[in-house]
C-alpha cells in the first residue's frame, strides 16, 4: 500500500499526471495510477510539479542583516528546498545546520568563505577573516548540509581587496571534486569583467540581470561580449532577484540575446518579503513568465536546473526514486501589477498560486498557516 497518492494532476505540459509516494520516495508517476494509498490527495486538475528549489534565500533567523525563518519562504510558500547563500561562515554554520534540522522545509546551505558570514556588509574586506584550513574542515563535517560555496564580489563587501577574496574561494572549491560556487555580483571594484575570467563552467552568478552599471549590459544596452563569452563557457546565470538586483529591462535584452537564466532564485530575507519587491517565490516565477519563458521552462528553471547545478542527485524531476517532493499550483487569469528592484512596473495577467506542498512525503497546505495532514 503506498503512504500518499496524488490523483487528477496535471503536468506542466498540460497531460494528466498521477504520483504513488512510499517510505519519502516517489514509486511511481503515470497518467493514472492504480492501488489504494493511506493518504489520497485529489489535485483537481491542478498542476504537479517536481517540489520547487529556491536556490538563493537568507534563512539563518539568528543574523541581524539578512535573516529569515525557512517554513515562512518555504512550505507556506510552495517552495519544498531552499538553499541559504552564504548567509553563515565556518564559526556559525554549524548553528545554522542544527536550527535548520528544526524546519518542514529542506534546508541546505552555500558556506560563506567568511568566517561569520554575513553579519557586516563589508565581510571580504578583512582577508583574516578567510581561513581556507577551518573552511575546508567545516566543509567536510557538514557534507550532507553545505552543497557550496559563497563569495560575493562587489565594492561594499570586499573593500580594497578586488577579486582576491574570489581568487581564495577558487583555491578552497579546488580542493573539492564538485563543490559549486556561487558568486554574487554587484557594484565596482572588482569589474564585471575580472569575476566572470576567473570563473569556469558549472560556477555561478547570481544577480544576473541587475541594473548596474557593472552588469551584463554596455553603454548601447546589449550583452557585453565578455559576458556571452562566460556564458557560452558555461558558467550558470542564475537570477537572484533580491532588493536591488532584478531589472526587467535588462532581463528583457538578455532574454532576446539569448542569455537565458538557467535557474530562478529570489535572494528572499524578511524585509524584501514583507515590503517588497520580492515578496515570495511565486512572484519572481510570475515576473520570469511575463519575460517570455513558458511554464514548463520556468518550472525547469526551479527544479531540475538547481538540482543539477548543485548536485541534488534525488530531487528535481517528477521520476521513481526520487525524493517526494512535490508543488501543486495553479495557474489563472488575473490582472497583476509587479515592481522590479528599480522601480519599473509591469502589468501581467497571468497568476501562479500554490495550493499544496509535499515534503518527505509530510503534506502540507498553503496559507497564512499551514498544518501537517
Amino acid at each position: 500500500m503506498l503512504d500518499l497518492k496524488i490523483i487528477n494532476g496535471m503536468s506542466v505540459k498540460g497531460e494528466p499526471i498521477e504520483i504513488g509516494i512510499k517510505d519519502q520516495k516517489i514509486v511511481e508517476v503515470a497518467p493514472l495510477v492504480d492501488g489504494e494509498a493511506l493518504n489520497v490527495i485529489d489535485a483537481l486538475n491542478q498542476y504537479v510539479s517536481y517540489g520547487w528549489i529556491d536556490s538563493h534565500v537568507h534563512c539563518y533567523e539568528k543574523m541581524n542583516l539578512y535573516y529569515d525563518f525557512p517554513d515562512e519562504i518555504g512550505v507556506k510558500k510552495g517552495v519544498t528546498t531552499v538553499i541559504d547563500a552564504g548567509s553563515t561562515g565556518e564559526d556559525n554554520i554549524k548553528d545554522f545546520y542544527l536550527l535548520a534540522k528544526e524546519a518542514k522545509t529542506n534546508v541546505l546551505a552555500l558556506m560563506n568563505i567568511s568566517k561569520y558570514g554575513i553579519i557586516e556588509q563589508d565581510e571580504l574586506a578583512d582577508l583574516s577573516k578567510i581561513n581556507e584550513v577551518k573552511n575546508k574542515e567545516r566543509i567536510e563535517e557538514l557534507s550532507d548540509f553545505i552543497i557550496g560555496i559563497k563569495a560575493r564580489m562587489s565594492k561594499t563587501v570586499v573593500g580594497n581587496n578586488n577579486v582576491i577574496p574570489l581568487e581564495m574561494a577558487k583555491t578552497l572549491q579546488s580542493q573539492f571534486d564538485r563543490l559549486p560556487l556561487m558568486v554574487h555580483i554587484g557594484s565596482a571594484p572588482p569589474k564585471l569583467e575580472d569575476v566572470l575570467s576567473l570563473l569556469e563552467s558549472g560556477d555561478i552568478v547570481t544577480h544576473c540581470y541587475n541594473g548596474k552599471l557593472n552588469g551584463i549590459l554596455n553603454e548601447e544596452g546589449n550583452v557585453k561580449e565578455f559576458v556571452r563569452e562566460a556564458y557560452q563557457r558555461g558558467i550558470v546565470f542564475d537570477v537572484g532577484h533580491g532588493t536591488d538586483s532584478f531589472n526587467f529591462n535588462v532581463a528583457k535584452e538578455a532574454i532576446k540575446e539569448g542569455l537565458l537564466c538557467h535557474t530562478i532564485s529570489t535572494d528572499i530575507y524578511h524585509r524584501n518579503r514583507e515590503n517588497g519587491p520580492v515578496f515570495d517565490f511565486t512572484t519572481t516565477l510570475e515576473k520570469m513568465l511575463a519575460m517570455g519563458f513558458s511554464l514548463e521552462a520556468t518550472i525547469e528553471m526551479v527544479t531540475k536546473n538547481p538540482a543539477n547545478t548543485f548536485h541534488l542527485s534525488s530531487k528535481g524531476e517528477l521520476a521513481v526514486g526520487m525524493d517526494a517532493d512535490i508543488t501543486i499550483f495553479t495557474l489563472n487569469e488575473q490582472e497583476k501589477k509587479l515592481t522590479d528592484s528599480n522601480g519599473n512596473e509591469l502589468l501581467i495577467q497571468k497568476c501562479i498560486t500554490p495550493t499544496k506542498c509535499v515534503v518527505s512525503g509530510n503534506v502540507y497546505e498553503i496559507g497564512d498557516s499551514y498544518v501537517d495532514l
